[in-house]
């Protein structure tokens, strides 16, 4: 309701949508031809990536903090819970200082921070003391803040570019939600045959900072073929 409220006092651009279609089997070829183009664009598949890694790291996250700190906290079910807020004031911060000094030409050199991401969840591991589980749960949300903002703003300028904000956004929200939906039913596996938290701690963390490891690599190839890549940064839709 308040995100409502804000866009009332968004101006008219003036921009208007062609008409759009609304036969589910136009749209259905419609959204396929979207999300091919998408993963193609050696931009667009980069942040694409990301941010589909982010989104369900980010859900498995928050029930792995539940579970950890009852196993190896012997917290009760409402304190596991806070803690999983307690990464959210870090998201917050880093996406503050990813807004104010990496802009969208840079956009793609926060991609080593992601890495970090996975070293310090794996830090969880060894950690007790309550104020320094409270500093490393932040330092997660601030480190997936930061590296996600900059990915999520390119990812929309390149489908602003190659087709249009609401077609990528759809995309993009598609890729999500079957990365939660996959990253959550392994998570669940490792839970019903009762692995350890703290090896399914450490497979997480490790998860993370590999992939984002063949992200790194895979972003330095595109560059490496087309090493005047990032100009394509500041190209704008006609």
């Amino acid at each position: 309701m308040v995100a409502a409220l804000f866009n009332l006092a968004i101006p008219d651009t003036g921009a208007r949508y062609p008409h759009q279609e609304r036969n589910p089997a136009k749209l259905l070829i419609d959204f396929s031809r979207c999300f091919v183009t998408l993963w193609k664009d050696k931009l667009g598949q980069i942040s694409l990536a990301v941010t589909t890694l982010f989104w369900g790291a980010g859900a498995c996250l928050q029930f792995i903090v539940i579970k950890w700190a009852e196993r190896a906290l012997h917290l009760p079910l409402e304190q596991g819970a806070m803690l999983s807020g307690v990464s959210a004031i870090g998201i917050a911060l880093g996406a503050v200082i990813a807004a104010r000094h990496i802009p969208l030409k840079r956009a793609t050199q926060v991609l080593p921070v992601g890495i970090l991401m996975g070293v310090a969840v794996i830090s969880m591991i060894s950690l007790r003391w309550m104020p320094a589980i409270y500093v490393v749960l932040i330092l997660i949300g601030a480190i997936a803040g930061f590296f996600v903002v900059p990915m999520n703003a390119l990812l929309q300028h390149r489908g602003h570019v190659l087709m249009s904000a609401g077609h990528s956004i759809a995309v993009q929200n598609f890729n999500e939600n079957v990365s939660i939906l996959v990253m959550l039913a392994l998570y669940s596996l490792m839970i019903r045959y009762d692995m350890r938290i703290q090896s399914v701690v450490l497979i997480f963390g490790l998860f993370i900072s590999g992939a984002m490891y063949l992200i790194m690599r895979w972003n330095a190839k595109n560059h490496r073929l087309d090493p005047h890549l990032d100009r394509l940064i500041g190209e704008v839709k006609h």
